[in-house]
């Protein structure tokens, strides 16, 4: 995981053009989604973190985005009641 506050512009447009960057999340919600979400666009950058990939986000304790992702369906439902 990769804290927004930690990294420049300059090292965010490198991390995602060599695919270090995939996923977006909110540290403080503990959601994470596509870096194209309009959700994730408007989050303040100091709780702004980036994963490599979903399993990273998920062994983290984040929950996916139910604007951009589609598996929040099956994740909300998976939840035992």
């Amino acid at each position: 995981m990769i804290k927004h506050i930690d990294i420049s512009t300059e090292e965010f447009k490198k991390y995602v053009k060599n695919k270090h960057i995939c996923f977006g999340g909110n540290a403080r919600l503990k959601i994470y989604g596509l870096l194209k979400c309009r959700s994730g666009k408007r989050m303040k950058k100091e709780n702004r973190v980036f994963f490599r990939s979903e399993a990273e986000a998920l062994n983290m304790g984040y929950r996916p985005c139910g604007h951009c992702l589609k598996k929040y369906k099956k994740w909300i439902y998976s939840i035992p009641q």
